[in-house]
């Protein structure tokens, strides 16, 4: 019956699939941008916290795509990075900023992935019962945000209230001057994933489903390497707009840094490298572009001019490192977790002064 039901609806989920497709549209993007920024900043806490901060340090984790420990359960091989990660946090007093999809409520039920996920939330109610855990929903999660009975699910889950919000602005103040960090998931003016009440409660209650059930991938940043460009590169260009402003994004698993991918800076360093003639330091940057090459990374083609937006990547690769960013120590730094000898270790891949950024 299951193979029948798939062959009828396959055409017209194809169908509505391109009609309604991800792709992001640069007008949808910034207007949303705009004025998710503006709300926060004139209504704080409804859509999201202004979050003042002198010496805090806060750790950017997003897309866990938590599941169902099955064959299509993606976060299940980096779980012990994620868990070794948030102990460390949790253990130097950050505030954990968890950045959206989450929880994979697309392919799973909310009781499969809190059945299976019980050690991830004990130690993301480490960071609750510190006051110091601001979740974020994205579109993978969004039935945080449009189900009435969602506040009551993350209380049974976390064991106290949770406040879900859209963003979150971080707000601290450098030589006189006031920086902000805004933080969204990023799907914002995707359209079918950031539209009216109704199509957010279809996309999460009936769409994602049927997605799940005729094993359709959804066309999105996170499946799609031109997507991922396209997205990033409209991320960047509202960013660029702004002053003393920086974005950090989820949502394309992709790493960005300074606006660019760690792929396009190793581009960089390496016509540096050949330029000044080290011949060593050129063997070493090739051999590396060639592995992330191998790791499905594609060719850099965002090119930006100013240093605003940044992406957390996520916590699902499929070698089981995830990526995220730090802001501790008056710097933003992004981070990998591996593991090396099967050990999860923290490794900085990028780090800059926050001063640097003011305008």
């Amino acid at each position: 019956m299951k193979k029948f039901l798939q062959k009828i609806l396959l055409p017209p989920v194809m169908w509505l699939a391109n009609k309604y497709t991800s792709r992001p549209d640069r007008q949808r993007v910034h207007t949303a941008l705009t004025e998710l920024h503006q709300h926060i900043i004139s209504k704080p806490d409804k859509k999201g916290p202004i979050i003042s901060f002198d010496k805090e340090q806060f750790i950017i984790f997003s897309d866990q795509h938590k599941g169902a420990k099955n064959g299509y359960d993606d976060f299940s091989i980096a779980e012990r990075n994620y868990l070794a990660a948030l102990h460390f946090y949790n253990e130097n007093n950050f505030h954990y900023i968890n950045l959206g999809d989450s929880e994979e409520l697309w392919e799973n039920s909310l009781a499969s992935v809190k059945k299976y996920n019980t050690a991830t939330f004990e130690m993301e109610k480490l960071f609750l019962k510190r006051k110091a855990f601001t979740k974020v929903f994205g579109n993978h999660d969004l039935y945080w945000d449009n189900d009435p009975l969602a506040k009551f699910e993350l209380d049974k889950i976390f064991g106290e209230k949770v406040c879900i919000y859209e963003g979150a602005i971080l707000q601290t103040v450098i030589e006189n001057k006031s920086l902000q960090v805004f933080l969204t998931h990023g799907h914002q003016g995707d359209a079918i994933s950031d539209g009216n009440a109704f199509s957010k409660w279809f996309i999460a209650n009936v769409w994602a489903p049927l997605q799940s059930f005729l094993n359709l991938n959804p066309n999105t940043p996170a499946y799609d390497d031109n997507l991922k460009s396209d997205h990033n590169r409209m991320m960047y260009e509202w960013s660029a707009q702004q002053q003393n402003i920086l974005l950090i994004t989820g949502h394309t698993h992709q790493p960005i840094f300074q606006s660019l991918t760690h792929l396009e800076k190793l581009y960089r360093q390496l016509a540096q490298a050949k330029e000044i003639g080290n011949e060593d330091e050129v063997k070493r940057l090739e051999e590396e572009i060639k592995l992330r090459r191998r790791q499905g990374q594609s060719l850099p083609d965002f090119t930006a001019y100013k240093p605003s937006y940044f992406n957390t990547g996520c916590c699902c690769f499929s070698d089981g490192d995830i990526t995220g960013i730090e802001i501790a120590d008056g710097k933003i730094r992004l981070v990998k977790w591996e593991y090396t000898s099967d050990v999860p270790t923290r490794i900085i891949l990028e780090e800059n002064a926050l001063k640097s950024f003011i305008e």
